[in-house]
């Protein structure tokens, strides 16, 4: 079985516009969280996520967060096949988290849960 995908993080530079805009529109629970706003999607299946404003860029981005048991090893795998570490491992109150990039670019996110 692979590695469920998460959380999702948008990326913005206005916070409670790009909140607002998501509570409106897919009627969204929207909670503040220090720097960032936790997402509750609700409904069956959906996966939670965040809003936060970097401060610089990139400012628009959407990146998915993979769920691992070992990101430095994780990291080292997505080198070897030709990918690259971005950020991390960062810990974080609920874990851990890294960004690489593919082949092609694309930023993935992974993500370790606190034990």
């Amino acid at each position: 079985m692979g590695q469920p995908v998460v959380h999702f993080e948008i990326g913005c530079k206005d916070m409670a516009r790009t909140q607002e805009f998501y509570a409106q529109l897919f009627d969204w629970q929207i909670v503040p969280a220090g720097p960032a706003a936790m997402i509750e999607t609700g409904g069956t299946g959906g996966i939670p996520g965040h809003i936060t404003a970097l401060g610089h860029e990139p400012h628009n981005f959407v990146t998915v967060y993979v769920e691992v048991n070992d990101i430095p090893a994780y990291l080292a795998k997505a080198e070897q096949l030709g990918g690259k570490k971005i950020v991390g491992p960062i810990d974080i109150p609920t874990g851990s988290f890294a960004w690489m990039a593919d082949v092609e670019g694309t930023v993935i996110g992974l993500f370790k849960p606190k034990a």
